[in-house]
C-alpha cells in the first residue's frame, strides 16, 4: 500500500503525531453510578424514567439516554402524575426537592454522587454546631445549588475567587466553617484556602479534602502532560465544571494551547497543523467512545503514535440504590 509500512501499519505520507493518553480520564465513579442507575431503572421498570437536570454534564450521554426512554426535566413540576421512577442527578439537589417529591408520592431514585452527599452532611453537622458556613465554588452550579439547599436561606456565604476570600467578613471569626465543591481547580482551592487560613487560624475545615478524588487524579494527570505538548484536548462538554478546570490546569502548566471538545466533528484542524505531540484526557463525565473517536480522527490526518501516561489507579466504586441492585448489570 502506498505510503505505508506493513510491517507496522504506520503511515509515512503523514505527518508523525505523538498522542499522550491521560490515564486516569472520563468517567469516574460517580458518573458511572448515576448512569447505570437510569439505564438499570429503564431496565426493570420500562419507559419512561424522569431525570430531574442532566444526569451528568455530557450531551452524549443524555442523549443516548434519551434515546433509550429517560425524560430529562429541570423541575418536578414538568413531570405528570406518575408511577415511574425520578431519578435526581450526580450534582445533588436542595432539600426541598425530595420534600417536594415525598409531598407528591413519588418515586424517587437519588444519583447524587456519594461524595457530593458527604459534604451535605457535613453542611449540616457544621450548620448544627453554630458555624457560619463558607463554600468555595461557582455560582449556579447545581452542586453549589444543592449544598446551598441543604441549609436555611442565607446560611451558607459562597467564595468564588481570592478577592472574595479577603473581603468577606464573619459574623464570629472563631465560628466559621468552610467546604468546597467537589469539581474545582486543586490550585486555585488551595490559594483560597490558604488566605481564608491566614485570616480565620480557628476555621473549621474539612477532615479531609473535599475536592473529589477524580478531580485531583485528572488535574494532575493534566499536570504531567501538558508542559511536553504542543497542544492539549479536553473532551467534554461546555457546563462540565471538572473538564473546564482541566483546560485551564493545561493552560497554567505550559501547554501553549488547551481546547474543550464535545465531538470530534467539534476540532478546528487549522489549530493542529504542524503540531507533534498532543495531550489528550477527558473530563469526569465524558464516555471514553468520544476519546476513540477523536484519536481516530488524529489518525485520519497524521501518523499517530499512542502513549498512555499514567500517574494514578482508580478502583473506587459506589453502591447502587438498593432498589436496583437486584437488576443484573448492562
Amino acid at each position: 500500500m502506498t505510503g505505508m509500512d506493513n510491517d507496522n501499519g504506520r503511515h509515512y505520507d503523514r505527518p508523525p503525531l505523538t498522542v499522550y493518553l491521560a490515564s486516569p480520564r472520563g468517567f469516574c465513579a460517580g458518573v458511572d453510578r448515576a448512569i447505570q442507575i437510569v439505564e438499570l431503572a429503564l431496565e426493570k421498570y420500562g419507559a419512561p424514567v424522569y431525570v430531574r437536570h442532566a444526569i451528568v454534564h455530557n450531551r452524549y450521554v443524555v442523549d443516548t439516554l434519551k434515546a433509550k426512554g429517560a425524560i430529562f426535566v429541570e423541575e418536578l413540576d414538568e413531570i405528570p402524575e406518575t408511577e415511574a421512577p425520578i431519578v435526581f442527578s450526580a450534582h445533588g439537589v436542595p432539600k426541598e426537592v425530595p420534600q417536594a417529591a415525598q409531598n407528591r408520592e413519588m418515586f424517587v431514585l437519588d444519583a447524587t454522587c456519594p461524595l457530593v452527599s458527604k459534604v451535605h452532611i457535613e453542611a449540616e453537622r457544621l450548620f448544627d454546631g453554630g458555624r457560619e458556613i463558607l463554600l468555595i465554588g461557582h455560582a449556579g452550579h447545581p452542586e453549589v445549588i444543592g449544598t446551598t439547599g441543604q441549609l436555611p436561606p442565607g446560611a451558607v456565604h459562597l467564595i468564588e475567587t481570592v478577592n472574595d476570600a479577603r473581603k468577606f467578613t464573619p459574623k464570629d471569626p472563631e465560628r466559621i466553617a468552610v467546604l468546597t465543591q467537589t469539581t474545582l481547580s486543586v490550585d486555585d482551592t488551595k490559594e483560597i484556602m490558604g488566605v481564608l487560613r491566614a485570616r480565620f487560624p480557628k476555621m473549621a475545615v474539612p477532615r479531609k479534602d473535599d475536592i473529589c478524588y477524580a478531580t485531583t487524579n485528572r488535574q494532575d494527570a493534566v499536570k504531567q502532560i501538558a508542559p511536553n505538548c504542543d497542544c492539549m484536548i479536553v473532551v467534554g462538554s461546555p457546563n462540565s465544571s471538572n473538564s473546564l478546570r482541566l483546560v485551564e490546569v493545561a493552560e497554567r502548566t505550559g501547554c501553549p494551547y488547551a481546547v474543550l471538545v464535545e465531538r470530534a466533528n467539534e476540532i478546528d484542524w487549522a489549530a493542529f497543523v504542524g503540531i507533534r505531540r498532543l495531550g489528550l484526557t477527558a473530563g469526569a463525565s465524558a464516555p471514553q467512545i468520544l476519546v476513540d473517536n477523536i484519536i481516530d480522527a488524529f489518525r485520519e490526518r497524521f501518523d499517530v503514535e499512542i502513549e498512555i501516561v499514567t500517574t494514578a489507579e482508580e478502583s473506587i466504586a459506589f453502591k447502587l440504590p438498593r432498589e436496583l441492585r437486584d437488576v443484573p448489570a448492562l
